[in-house]
């Protein structure tokens, strides 16, 4: 992006920026100005602490934590910075991401984290709630929020015959 970064995204593994691809889509839709940094909560704590405090001095205003099974990286991130910290629990593991998830809405009073859906819906949430968060003072966001909001509100589809669909005859 040209512009400074405004939301920050991390995850704890490259191997998780495939399932983030959804979020990076909707922030550009938005035209948010976004960075991805892999830093591993557990194996670079040094790393991810020097990070948020040169993000926030660069201008980020919100940061947006992906991790699986245990999934520290959002309550860590909580816990360096009084910003807004959104978590994607991901799947990584024998558990389908409840664990992750878990881990992520499980945060102690004072340290909070707004959890989102596991994986690549989850993903997309986090872009679309930071939007919403960034839009409060925002103009220009909260009416392409706005307008996100109509376009989906758009394809409602009243007054549908079910028996006329196909491949419901037999049901």
């Amino acid at each position: 992006m040209t512009s400074s970064p405004v939301v920050a995204v991390v995850c704890g593994s490259r191997s998780d920026l495939p399932v983030l691809r959804g979020c990076f889509d909707v922030l550009d839709r938005y035209g948010i100005a976004w960075e991805a940094s892999v830093i591993s909560a557990h194996r670079q704590p040094d790393a991810l602490g020097h990070y948020v405090r040169d993000a926030e001095a660069r201008g980020v205003l919100l940061f947006v934590g992906a991790a699986g099974l245990a999934a520290h990286l959002p309550g860590v991130l909580a816990s360096l910075t009084a910003r807004p910290v959104i978590g994607v629990p991901l799947d990584g593991g024998a558990l389908g991401g409840a664990d992750a998830l878990y881990s992520v809405v499980q945060m102690p009073p004072g340290v909070p984290v707004a959890a989102v859906a596991i994986g690549s819906a989850g993903a997309k949430n986090a872009a679309h709630l930071a939007a919403r968060i960034l839009a409060l003072s925002d103009a220009r966001l909260a009416a392409a929020v706005e307008a996100f909001r109509a376009e989906q509100a758009g394809g409602a589809e009243l007054g549908v015959d079910p028996r006329s669909e196909p491949g419901t005859a037999d049901r």
